[in-house]
């Protein structure tokens, strides 16, 4: 086996949220390496993909919205982040698919960059200030919070010395990006803040029986299909039949309610008495939900 195809297998067999790490880590490498090479400016490329503080100038740049989740100010800023996305990235991934958790991510990015640039705009602290959004913060305090929100009473070990429950790291951080809006970073610290503050909403609605992603996901999926349709030569019109049968090998409609019932039941007990109190086979069931 090639390096190449060995490098993709290796690839193709992380989780979303490793993946998002590897995708961080060599955009973070490549811009550094090509601006020390060519001697460019430091913000030669950032420019194109950070989040402007001014409205009229992100219309120019509508994706900055998102890409700008994917660039870091210097090493230990993408270190912490990185960090922090692999551990909350498992605990999530653990309860939920991948759909869901890029569901989280983007959306928390997103909303950490509207309280950015509605901040700038409206307060009157921020006026004659220019200045702009990169890091993926906002999307990974979505990620973090939502966990801590669905799942308050599951303990973690912090630092390897001691268990703490999550909705006391949740109030920690939150309470942290608070206190230092007005010393440092305050529109970093405000996106943080739009970030969680999606991570929670999205929680309470999903206990409640309501995915307030799946919006997205189908606006997204729809762009996808769009593209991919575009780049079939010739153009084929395929009906789909939803409901699949045990026959084709496939798995039915009904399957997959049963299967989704299940998960439900599994963590709403998660919800009530913690991660701990699931038995073997019901970990193993999430687990390998997470992985399909």
């Amino acid at each position: 086996m090639s390096i190449g195809n060995d490098l993709k297998y290796k690839y193709a067999a992380l989780n979303v949220a490793e993946k998002l790490i590897v995708i961080n880590v060599l955009i973070f490498i490549l811009d550094v390496l090509l601006v020390f090479l060519f001697r460019l400016p430091a913000d030669f490329f950032v420019r194109w993909f950070e989040l402007p503080m001014s409205f009229g100038n992100f219309i120019t740049q509508p994706w900055s919205i998102v890409s700008y989740a994917f660039f870091h100010g210097g090493f230990s800023h993408i270190f912490w982040n990185m960090i922090l996305l692999y551990f909350s990235g498992r605990i999530f991934l653990n309860l939920f698919g991948g759909r869901r958790f890029l569901n989280v991510y983007f959306l928390g990015a997103m909303a950490g960059g509207l309280v950015f640039m509605l901040s700038y705009n409206l307060f009157p602290v921020f006026s004659g200030i220019s200045t702009s959004l990169i890091g993926a913060s906002a999307a990974v305090m979505a990620v973090l919070i939502f966990i801590c929100t669905y799942m308050p009473y599951q303990e973690v070990r912090l630092f390897f010395l001691f268990n703490v429950k999550l909705w006391y790291v949740g109030v920690a951080v939150v309470l942290i990006d608070l206190i230092q809006i007005p010393i440092s970073n305050a529109g970093g610290h405000l996106a943080h803040l739009g970030g969680a503050f999606l991570g929670y909403i999205y929680a309470r609605n999903l206990t409640n029986g309501r995915d307030i992603g799946s919006g997205f996901e189908r606006t997204v999926s729809a762009v996808v299909n769009l593209f991919k349709r575009k780049s079939n030569s010739p153009l084929k019109t395929v009906h789909r039949n939803n409901r699949t049968t045990s026959a084709s090998g496939k798995v039915t409609a009904e399957d997959k309610d049963n299967r989704q019932q299940q998960i439900d039941k599994i963590l709403d007990k998660i919800s009530k008495s913690g991660y701990e109190s699931l038995t073997k086979a019901e970990k193993d069931f999430l687990f390998q939900a997470g992985k399909d």
